[in-house]
């Protein structure tokens, strides 16, 4: 059962924004001891990026800030956040990370899912700038040039939100779009859709956002009216579109499977990654 959301401003007319750009493969060293936003901001810089998507999978923390989505707050919004949560020592299995910039410097967003010392997931919305590293770590991505993320206002959502902007090409890269998905709108159905509208052909999707709930093939979801998405893995192929992603609302318990086709719905936004793949299919893990 599909549910859309009212949001305390005038709609945007324009539901799903695409920019093509190139996606240039990277494997990045992040130093310990910094804020994990400065960390990733530096590390792109050093490859002369100021935007990209980057992975992080089984790194130790000394310290992990989150918070989790929280019931609105009375003001607007349709939701909110939890109270911040520290978790020190921790350990991250899976986590998103969107490079782009807010009021001219390096902006970090990041969705994911780890554990503490005591082994319980959990999974949400990373404070990066009160993360610290245990240790040195290897991640992989992509520096984007020809589209960034920039933070601005919305009015519709009352939010400050990524918007994708054009920037200068560089040669080479991957062709790739980087797209921002509005309220409302299905997610899986929109990026197959972009695909086909910028000839992209078999592609991955990477990226993270927020949705009306969630809800996957095997039965299971969550009922709240927003919950915080990580994309595992995804594809678009000649034959399907599949988004493998975590998800987790109010409770704080992560759910993670297959995602349904045309029933999930955007919550605030989604920030998404589409990497063309030629010559191949990207196919999800079970």
């Amino acid at each position: 059962m599909t549910r859309d959301l009212v949001h305390p401003g005038p709609e945007a007319p324009h539901r799903v924004a695409a920019l093509a750009c190139q996606a240039h493969p990277l494997r990045l060293r992040l130093r310990a001891g910094l804020p994990l936003d400065a960390a990733v901001a530096e590390a792109f810089a050093a490859e002369r990026f100021e935007a990209g998507y980057l992975r992080l999978r089984n790194v130790s923390m000394a310290r992990l800030d989150f918070v989790r989505p929280a019931p609105a707050p009375g003001h607007g919004p349709v939701a909110w956040y939890s109270a911040a949560e520290r978790l020190a020592p921790a350990h991250v299995e899976a986590v998103g990370l969107h490079l782009g910039r807010r009021d001219g410097a390096p902006f970090l967003h990041g969705h994911g899912l780890w554990r503490g010392a005591d082994g319980v997931p959990r999974a949400g919305h990373l404070l990066s700038p009160e993360c610290r590293l245990a240790e040195d770590a290897w991640a992989e991505g992509w520096g984007l040039s020809g589209a960034a993320l920039e933070v601005a206002a919305d009015d519709e959502t009352g939010f400050a939100l990524f918007a994708a902007t054009p920037t200068p090409k560089r040669l080479g890269g991957l062709r790739a779009v980087l797209c921002t998905l509005r309220p409302n709108v299905e997610p899986l159905s929109a990026l197959a859709a972009v695909a086909v509208e910028h000839g992209l052909g078999p592609a991955r999707i990477e990226g993270l956002g927020s949705l009306v709930g969630a809800a996957f093939d095997d039965g299971i979801g969550i009922l709240d009216v927003a919950a915080e998405l990580l994309v595992l893995r995804g594809e678009i192929s000649p034959d399907e579109v599949r988004m493998d992603a975590v998800a987790v609302g109010f409770e704080g318990t992560p759910i993670r499977g297959k995602l349904q086709l045309k029933i999930n719905r955007v919550c605030v936004t989604c920030e998404m990654l589409l990497v063309s793949e030629p010559g191949q299919v990207h196919r999800s893990a079970e």
